[in-house]
């Protein structure tokens, strides 16, 4: 992954999948390319073809508001979408990342082997929160997706919430993870869709984390696409191998502070069959 001109890399990999209007098919004739040509862009947005090649050739970085939102209407990106595009065109900040920090205390309990964790700190106040939900999977997590910080039936729930773990490297390279994701397919794709929109791709350790993960074909295939997406709370399922499918509502949270730390809280329906399995879980782990 290239973290120089990723505004252009955008670009153009949207243009890409913009399917051509019938006007443009009938004065282009044959097309050689996939979704709409530069000329053809420039023109829907209202800018020179010139200044576009600028833009996807990393000349020009920093376009106006007002091109960005033309470039987004012809682009047909969602709020979401548009949203990341927007952030690619602001300066990159000038102070570099500070160093890798203790994130807290180890996680206890059965299994856990201590493992200690580097990255951005956990309050005490935050792993109190977390152990105070003692039967809701809960974790922290960075804009890496690196796994800060969880409790007992978070990691009762999956081997992936273990603090140290990486959530994306877990989806695409964990043997256990379609096992683990019935629906594979989405998470997969939101996945990305979220480490695209929430991690500093101009990181160093971001950059090799995806550089990582583009030797999976499955996240390469997705990394093109460009879609950008920020976690959503959603019901998300596990078949898990102990007492079998449970569907638990997902809900984040973000930690307040300059580090941008999220926190992933699992919550089963009262009464339901996932809320007993998760509570037979949770007492046998």
């Amino acid at each position: 992954m290239a973290a120089d001109n990723l505004l252009g890399d955008f670009l153009k990999a949207r243009r890409a999948r913009i399917a051509p209007s019938g006007r443009e098919l009938a004065l282009s004739g044959q097309r050689r390319v996939a979704g709409l040509r530069r000329d053809e862009l420039a023109r829907q947005a209202g800018i020179s073809e010139p200044y576009l090649t600028r833009l996807e050739q990393g000349v020009d970085r920093h376009p106006s508001p007002q091109v960005l939102q033309a470039l987004a209407r012809a682009l047909e990106l969602d709020a979401d979408t548009a949203a990341y595009f927007y952030s690619l065109a602001a300066p990159a900040p000038d102070a570099a990342p500070g160093p890798a920090r203790s994130a807290g205390r180890a996680a206890s309990g059965p299994g856990d082997g201590g493992l200690e964790v580097t990255g951005p700190e956990v309050s005490e106040d935050v792993h109190r929160l977390l152990d105070a939900w003692a039967d809701s999977p809960a974790y922290v997590r960075d804009r890496r997706f690196d796994v800060l910080a969880a409790n007992k039936a978070a990691r009762a729930l999956a081997s992936m919430y273990e603090p140290g773990r990486n959530l994306a490297r877990e989806v695409f390279f964990s043997p256990g993870a379609r096992r683990l994701l019935p629906d594979w397919p989405l998470i997969a794709e939101q996945t990305v869709a979220a480490l695209r929109a929430e991690a500093d791709q101009r990181d160093p350790q971001t950059v090799r984390l995806i550089a990582e993960l583009e030797t999976s074909e499955d996240f390469r295939r997705l990394w093109a696409k460009h879609d950008a997406r920020p976690s959503r709370d959603e019901l998300k399922r596990f078949a898990h191998p102990d007492v079998g499918e449970l569907s638990l509502r997902r809900q984040a949270l973000t930690v307040g502070g300059a580090e941008q730390l999220v926190i992933i809280v699992y919550q089963a329906a009262p009464g339901s069959a996932s809320a007993d399995a998760l509570a037979r879980l949770v007492y046998e782990f």
